[in-house]
């Protein structure tokens, strides 16, 4: 009897606490990441993780060619500086941050509507024998109509 009632309590509080992370992190990407799309148009969509040490996350978003776009990726201070790599549908290589001194926006414009895949990693601090950090990681999406 005692399991019946347990498992339900348990349940129900992992749910509040996924809540809570997840909050916290939308928190984040509106006081840290939305200043950083400055003059664009935010899209509205607020694309945030709680991501560890070593862990990657991928995001696929259609971008349109009468448009000019700023991408704005950050991550939380616990963890390091956050790397991102934008493919287009052939998995070409547009942009880097890694190659860009780990910029955290990257302004752009397409020749042709596409789909593009954003991959996010936080890479290992390489801290032998520590717990890896987690922390919250943002990206976020502004625009404007080409005149």
């Amino acid at each position: 009897m005692r399991i019946k009632i347990l498992i339900p309590f348990l349940t129900l509080l992992l749910a509040i606490a996924m809540g809570d992370a997840n909050a916290q992190c939308k928190a984040f990407a509106k006081r840290v990441v939305l200043p950083e799309l400055g003059s664009y148009t935010h899209d509205g969509n607020y694309h945030a993780a709680i991501l560890v040490e070593g862990e990657e996350a991928e995001l696929y978003k259609t971008f349109y060619s009468d448009m000019d776009y700023r991408l704005s990726i950050g991550g939380d201070e616990k963890i390091p500086p956050v790397e991102f790599v934008v493919l287009d549908a052939n998995r070409n290589v547009l942009y880097s941050n890694k190659e860009n001194k780990l910029s955290g926006t990257w302004d752009f414009k397409l020749e042709a509507s596409q789909q593009l895949k954003i991959v996010v990693k936080v890479p290992p601090s390489n801290r032998a024998g520590e717990v890896p950090s987690s922390g919250c990681v943002a990206i976020m999406f502004g625009f404007r109509v080409r005149r």
